[in-house]
Formats: C-alpha cells, sequence, structure tokens
C-alpha cells in the first residue's frame, strides 16, 4: 500500500510541477498541444508497442474490446435519456462530454506502473493487466476518436450529421489506435517485433508516464459561472456513479482471471477523454466549459484509482 500510494503522489507532484510551470510562464499555452502531440505520437505509441510485444492473446479475450466500447456507449445513452427535454444543443454537449476514457494520456502511465514491467518487478499487478488494459482502450478508441462526436453532431442536427466516414478516417489517423491494432494483429499471429526496436520503444516509452502528467498539468485549467459548476457536477456524479456500478460488476461479477478484473475495476475510473475539448469545439459549443469538466474529471480519477488500487490490489 505504502509503494502505491508514494507512485500516486509523484504522479500528483508531477502534475503540480506543471502547472506551476505554466504558472510562471515556463511553459506557455501553446506548449500543452506540443506535449499532447509528443504523448499521442510518439511516447504513448512506443509505450504501447513495448508494453504489446510477444504477449500471448486469447481469440476469446477480443470481448474486453466491446466492454470499452460499451461502456462509452452507455454513458451516452444516459445522458440522452436524461436530457430528452432539454434542447438539443445541451443534450449534444452532455452526452459528448460524459464519454469515452482518457487512458492513453492519463490511465495509461498507472498502467505502466503497476502492470507494466516496474510494476510487476515490485510485486504488482502482471502481463495479464496489460492485456486487459490495451483491448479495453482499442473499444473505448472507437467511441472516444469519433464516435461520440459523431453521435453528438447528430443529436444537435436534430439527426443529420452522424458519419461512418467520418469516424473511420478519424480512427485511421490517430497514431495510438493504428498502434493498438497493428499490435493486436501481431499478437494474435504469434509474431514478435525485433529486439532492436522493442528495446528502443522502451526506452522512449519510458517517458510516458513523466510527459503525460506534465502535460495534464500545464494544461489544466478552472473557470465558469456556478451555473457551470451544477452542469459539470451533475455530469460527473453521474459518470463516476456509473464508474463505481461498472468496477463492481467487472470485479465481482465477470468470469475472468483476477488480473483482468483487477485492471478492469480500474480502468472505469479513467477520466473524460482527453479529445472531447477539441470536438466539443468543432461542434460549436462552450469548449472552456468542456475543458473545466475534463480537468476536475482528471483530479476525481487520480483519487479514485489509487482507492481501487489500494482495494483491490
Amino acid at each position: 500500500m505504502g509503494e502505491i500510494l508514494m507512485r500516486a503522489a509523484c504522479f500528483i507532484l508531477i502534475i503540480i510541477l506543471g502547472h506551476v510551470l505554466r504558472r510562471i510562464g515556463f511553459f506557455k499555452k501553446d506548449d500543452f498541444y506540443v506535449l499532447s502531440k509528443t504523448v499521442l505520437k510518439i511516447t504513448l505509441p512506443a509505450a504501447i508497442i513495448s508494453n504489446m510485444n510477444g504477449m500471448k492473446i486469447e481469440p476469446s479475450l477480443l470481448g474486453l474490446c466491446l466492454l470499452g466500447f460499451g461502456g462509452g456507449v452507455l454513458y451516452m445513452t444516459v445522458l440522452y435519456l436524461l436530457n430528452l427535454r432539454a434542447s438539443r444543443e445541451k443534450r449534444a454537449f452532455e452526452v459528448l462530454n460524459s464519454t469515452g476514457y482518457n487512458i492513453g494520456t492519463f490511465t495509461m502511465p498507472f498502467v505502466q506502473s503497476f502492470l507494466g514491467p516496474a510494476g510487476i518487478a515490485q510485486g504488482f499487478l502482471g502481463p495479464l493487466g496489460v492485456v486487459a488494459t490495451s483491448l479495453f482502450d482499442s473499444g473505448n478508441a472507437l467511441v472516444c476518436l469519433g464516435g461520440s462526436y459523431s453521435i453528438a453532431s447528430m443529436i444537435k442536427g436534430g439527426g443529420k450529421g452522424f458519419s461512418v466516414k467520418k469516424i473511420a478516417l478519424t480512427l485511421l489517423c490517430s497514431i495510438p489506435f493504428d498502434t493498438y491494432v497493428l499490435m493486436l494483429i501481431l499478437n494474435l499471429l504469434q509474431i514478435r517485433l525485433p529486439d532492436a526496436v522493442t528495446t528502443f520503444a522502451g526506452i522512449v516509452g519510458n517517458a510516458n508516464p513523466f510527459l503525460a502528467m506534465l502535460m495534464l498539468g500545464v494544461g489544466f485549467q478552472l473557470s465558469g459561472s456556478r451555473e457551470q459548476f451544477g452542469v459539470m457536477a451533475r455530469i460527473l456524479l453521474i459518470r463516476y456513479s456509473i464508474a463505481v456500478m461498472l468496477a463492481v460488476a467487472f470485479f465481482w461479477l465477470l468470469p475472468l482471471e483476477l488480473e483482468y478484473r483487477q485492471a478492469l475495476a480500474f480502468l472505469v475510473f479513467s477520466p473524460i477523454s482527453s479529445a472531447v475539448p477539441a470536438f466539443t469545439a468543432e461542434l460549436g459549443e462552450d469548449f472552456g466549459l468542456s475543458s473545466a469538466l475534463n480537468s476536475i474529471s482528471a483530479l476525481i480519477s487520480i483519487f479514485c484509482i489509487i482507492m481501487v488500487l489500494v482495494l483491490v490490489m
């Protein structure tokens, strides 16, 4: 337990460091986007390659992809039904801003520390947890990297705006998603990458936890009126209430090995997808409110993930 809390405290301190450096002018506003691109296009794909290379994935485990996809669909469905009498704009905003898991730039650092090689060396979750995370996030990507935006566009447009082609193009342009798919195919075919590739990927991927947490600190922002805080409180209460139910169901009811269930129990507490604010802006809705919601979600998720790690490990 002490090791878990110490590592989690280090993550929090890195986030605080990024925020302080932003406040004193070391980082500028645009630096967040530079860090984000570095994480999403370089260190995260490298971490995926390093963690997934040579894993034995049974075809029967592909159902874990459906859990990641189903979680996003569940959030969208609940928020849509709760806003049936609201305006199309409000309904679209809440559907978009309640769904998707930020696993790549938020939960993956926890995975690397507690489920990856470093975690295994410390006696934490083993490689099965890494497999669960990778498969779960592959399904999640279908929602947070285009699916939820298309649904929100359709809601706002009164039934228009859904585009399978646009979702497919968005996913194909996502380097983390493409990396997941590639490594999944290689593992199903039992093909290992050369040692030179995985060694390089391991060195680059080891920078992912630090850069991802630093990025969150640099991009952290809170603003808004009391009404906006009311909207955020409502969305977050619904989201994390559902997360608690999913965590309990996954851990106690799924007929899977313990390590899979441990991983799934804290993956559902991942914060709202980091792509949501950008999609909100493209939708023409309140980008500032979406960013604030994203930031508060990250804070809540840190606490929730730490608590779940303490309880299930």
